[in-house]
């Protein structure tokens, strides 16, 4: 699943978030379980860039006692994520932020976690994207940001649902995730001299940035 952020409409949002919910549902609680085991952090301020309906940062906030701000450029799809997370019984502790990834509107080091599940695929600048990341990371904050499945028996049952709703979605997954996709964000990040890890298994494409203390 993917989109250009801050050009949904109505309609657009909403279909989003149907597939968030049944096609993609089973994905945000095994990816949330990796982030909190590989990041190791599970308290204080999570950032969910370019959120969507919310249900990764939903996801985290249930397995963790992280405080999660959902951050998405669209205002159509904050207020279906305020409405999930009015659902989900989170509202004291899931707040929504309009805002791109480009320029985040939060100060400096007030993140202890970062994420983002998809999103990466359509910033248009990724050194300007994750320079801004990096600035709103607190001393020992980390990223996972990129994207995935969280297991190769997630992956294949949503692509084959997928794959029928939209022959095209394949190539557009594989293409996301390919060789190529990898090793120009790899560069990228090589070229801003951020400690960093990239993560390439059944899990998905993921990068975890680290900020020093």
């Amino acid at each position: 699943m993917g989109y250009v952020p801050g050009r949904f409409d109505r309609e657009g949002a909403e279909d989003m978030n149907r597939i968030a919910k049944t096609v993609f549902a089973p994905i945000y609680p095994v990816i949330a379980q990796q982030v909190l085991e590989r990041c190791g952090i599970s308290r204080g301020r999570c950032l969910d860039v370019g959120s969507g309906p919310g249900s990764l940062g939903i996801a985290l906030a249930q397995a963790s006692d992280l405080a999660v701000t959902l951050l998405d450029s669209s205002p159509e799809m904050i207020a279906i994520a305020e409405g999930n997370v009015r659902e989900a019984g989170l509202s004291a502790r899931v707040a929504l932020l309009e805002g791109d990834v480009h320029e985040i509107p939060l100060p400096d080091g007030s993140v202890d976690l970062a994420v983002s599940r998809g999103s990466i695929f359509f910033w248009e600048d990724l050194a300007r994207a994750f320079s801004e990341i990096h600035r709103v990371l607190a001393p020992g904050g980390r990223t996972y940001v990129g994207g995935g499945f969280g297991t190769v028996d997630l992956r294949n049952a949503v692509a084959a649902t997928m794959a029928r709703e939209n022959p095209d979605w394949r190539s557009f997954r594989d293409r996301n995730l390919g060789l190529e996709n990898r090793e120009r964000v790899a560069g990228i990040l090589a070229d801003l001299g951020f400690r960093h890890r990239i993560i390439s298994d059944d899990s998905g494409f993921w990068v975890v940035i680290e900020r020093g203390r």
